[in-house]
């Protein structure tokens, strides 16, 4: 590996590391979760992440996000079959998923904010997508949420 190589690897983890800290404060501050109990899952979710941009970056030519490569690690790592289940998913277990989107979403919120210029190009054509995706996610999230209270029982 070379030192440009090195260097962006290092960066990544920084800022992994930077984005696991937020994480961490949004576990406290949004669940009551202590920050000592979610730290070993949320360092495992971070050097997972970084495997998985290391992965991405070794076979170029494969298209397969880095989240993807994250994805079947943990998804190995947890299979019932697997010696590592137990301690895996008791580790993680610790880290609300719903917390971890909150930099995800803000992250997400400021690439759009940066790119108004192509969003601008886009037009009006933008605001029929956009308006097509929003009823569909509501419609779609209000069909899921009958079934599974139907199902429950509630209503």
């Amino acid at each position: 590996m070379g030192n440009l190589e090195m260097n962006k690897i290092l960066e990544q983890f920084k800022l992994l590391i930077f984005v696991g800290i937020l994480i961490l404060i949004g576990q406290w501050v949004g669940f009551g979760n202590e920050i000592l109990a979610s730290l070993p899952g949320m360092i495992l979710v971070i050097l997972i992440s970084q495997l998985a941009l290391i992965i991405k970056a070794a076979f170029p030519k494969i298209k397969f996000p880095a989240f993807a490569w994250a994805t079947m690690t943990a998804l190995i790592l947890s299979m019932p079959f697997m010696p590592t289940a137990a301690w895996f998913l008791k580790t993680t277990g610790n880290v609300q998923f719903l917390g971890t989107t909150t930099p995800i979403l803000a992250y997400a919120g400021l690439s759009v904010g940066n790119k108004l210029g192509v969003i601008k190009k886009l037009s009006w054509k933008i605001v029929i997508v956009a308006f097509c995706a929003f009823i569909g996610t509501f419609f779609g999230s209000a069909i899921i949420a009958q079934i599974v209270l139907k199902i429950q029982g509630i209503i």
